[in-house]
């Protein structure tokens, strides 16, 4: 896949910029969480998105309006509302940073509405040419009612999307709640990689991701939250909740070549993207083994993958992480090991597990 090559580095580019998106449905308490990350002082030099002030009720944090669309918040960081559209508005706080109208900011939050379906958010972030070049998407944190989650996952389409691409998951109102074995049982299903956490935690916690605002590389194996899926026991049983949308780890210890690897990734997405909710991983190639790829997409959009100068902790395998809707895991891992030339045993037949015409059939 041609995106699989990584342009070469340009000296002259500024570092992309961090951006979390912050989801969550209707009544979550997204308010409640972004008020006090406001208030933080972590998210100094950070420009908030919102999409009506209003409805954010940030008038006891204004300090000044900087133009009609923008106002400082007494932490330090920038607010400004989406103008209809969302590449625009980051567009055009890129054209204020770079001209000295506004002063630098070190990373961008993206609050998105209560029934936002977060996938065309995300392909807007990592498809564009020059937006992709600008900012780095860290992760996408996603807020759920502990009172009421478990209904709203029930009858909206949007809560199970929102949980299922989440790079974390933080409960709100787990005070009034009581027992929340079912609620978390349910997230643990949906999204096993997502660790859930408390709406009080730090700043750095809850919006960081693979890298730190320095641009290092942090814990990769936290982004990935491959761990949980060793241990997930939910994995396989067809009568769980939810059970259209799995999530499943690829794995291999040995460096996978190149042209395997673009191939495997091509055919998954182009013919299986829109059930391939999410996909991150870190993967060691066969002709430069010491140099991981970091790779990251939503459906059928992935972002033009990173090449680190090198691995950022002791594991070198190669991993790759998976949200699954109405697609067989079985076929996934088989199409993996079918290019990777591992043997299969008892495999199902792909040809009947996929309506690619393009699938490797059975021997």
């Amino acid at each position: 896949m041609s995106e699989t090559l990584a342009p070469a580095p340009d000296p002259r580019r500024p570092e992309p910029i961090p951006l979390t998106v912050l989801t969550g449905f209707l009544g979550a308490g997204k308010t409640t969480l972004l008020n006090r990350l406001l208030r933080d002082p972590a998210l100094a030099d950070t420009v908030v998105i919102v999409n009506e002030f209003g409805e954010i009720g940030l008038d006891h944090l204004l300090i000044e309006t900087v133009d009609e669309d923008m106002i400082l918040l007494g932490a330090g960081c920038l607010c400004c509302t989406v103008r209809g559209d969302l590449i625009a508005t980051l567009e055009d706080l890129l054209r204020k940073r770079d001209n000295g109208r506004i002063r630098p900011f070190r990373r961008v939050v993206i609050e998105t509405t209560g029934l936002a379906d977060p996938a065309p958010i995300l392909h807007a972030l990592i498809y564009h040419p020059y937006l992709v070049l600008r900012y780095r998407l860290q992760a996408v944190v996603t807020v759920v009612d502990a009172l009421t989650g478990t209904e709203t996952l029930d009858a909206h389409p949007e809560a199970l999307r929102q949980v299922a691409v989440a790079d974390r998951i933080v409960l709100t109102k787990a005070d009034l709640a009581g027992d929340l074995s079912g609620i978390q049982g349910r997230l643990a299903a949906l999204n096993p990689a997502a660790p859930i956490v408390a709406p009080d935690a730090p700043a750095e916690l809850l919006l960081g991701g693979l890298f730190g605002l320095d641009g290092k590389a942090a814990d990769v194996r936290a982004w990935l939250g491959d761990a949980a899926l060793e241990q997930d026991h939910h994995h396989g049983d067809v009568n769980r909740h939810d059970a259209s949308i799995q999530a499943i780890c690829l794995t291999s210890a040995a460096p996978v070549p190149r042209a395997a690897f673009e191939m495997f990734m091509d055919l998954l997405r182009s013919g299986h993207g829109p059930k391939l909710l999410r996909l991150k991983g870190i993967v060691a190639l066969a002709d430069d083994p010491e140099r991981p790829l970091v790779v990251h997409g939503v459906q059928h959009v992935f972002h033009a993958p990173i090449t680190l100068p090198a691995w950022p902790d002791p594991d070198h395998t190669s991993r790759l992480v998976l949200i699954l809707r109405d697609l067989d895991p079985a076929f996934v891992r088989q199409l993996w090991d079918a290019f990777l030339g591992r043997p299969r045993i008892d495999a199902p037949d792909a040809a009947a597990l996929t309506d690619n015409p393009l699938a490797i059939p059975g021997p």
